[in-house]
This record gives structure tokens, sequence and C-alpha cells, in this order.
């Protein structure tokens, strides 16, 4: 499908596959209404277009699609790096292959980075907050 001939249901479609809010899409098209109620049920109204919602969905296919190369194909780049290094006798080129490694793992999302929950030496974050509780005088 082409882009809508409609360049403002066009701009429409792309604000919504970026994830942007029914209002805010028909806002950066260049609509121009009274208020939030009346922006929201012209939003609603564009969206049920059924020109519209197709539009989206092909946006967002396109944007997964390439995403999926683009994650896959660079898996597979560090994968071959590690190959190769594997195969190799001498230290700096197993380096390379286990960084290549868990370079793929990281991207894939099998190993995470580690993080801090605390400060220096063990200490907290944010500092303590003391409090005192004082019985009124009779």
């Amino acid at each position: 499908m082409p882009a809508l001939d409609n360049p403002k249901h066009e701009r429409f479609a792309q604000e919504l596959a970026k994830g942007v809010s029914a209002r805010e899409a028909y806002k950066t098209a260049g609509y121009e209404t009274k208020s939030d109620a009346a922006t929201d049920a012209a939003a609603s109204r564009l969206l049920s277009d059924v020109k519209v919602q197709a539009r989206v969905a092909q946006i967002q296919e396109r944007a997964a699609i390439r995403t999926e190369i683009t994650v896959a194909s660079i898996t597979e780049r560090l994968l071959a790096i590690a190959t190769k290094g594997e195969a190799s006798t001498e230290a700096p080129l197993l380096s390379v292959a286990r960084a290549s490694l868990m370079d793929a793992a990281k991207l894939n999302g099998l190993v995470t980075d580690k993080q801090e929950h605390t400060g220096a030496n063990g200490h907290p974050l944010l500092p303590a907050l003391n409090v005192s509780f004082v019985r009124p005088a009779s």
C-alpha cells in the first residue's frame, strides 16, 4: 500500500505507528480543534477509517521486519567472528571469540548488565531519613 493520498491522513498514520496517542497524532498531522474532547472525537473518527488502519499496520509491519533483520544480521556477524576466533589457538583471537559471543548474547537478551543498588562502600544511594517522635508535653 502506498502512502495515503491525504497528507494529513498519512502523517496521522505515521504518528500512530510510532506509538503516539491518537490525540497527539491528530494535532501533529496539522489538524486544529477547539478542545481536547473535540480532538479525541475527530481522531477517533479518523482512526476508524479502514485505509488509515491498513496504513498504520503496514508501517508497523515494515518497522518490525527492519528491526528483526537488523538484530538477526548483527547476531549472524557476531557468531561468524566468534567461530573464526575459536578456530585459532592464539589467546587474542580466543578473547575476540568470547567477546563476540557475549555481545551476541546481550543483543538477544540472554545476558543483562549488572546494576548498582548501593552507593560507595555498600551505603544506600539516598541518605537515610531520620524521624524522631516527640510526645507533646502535658
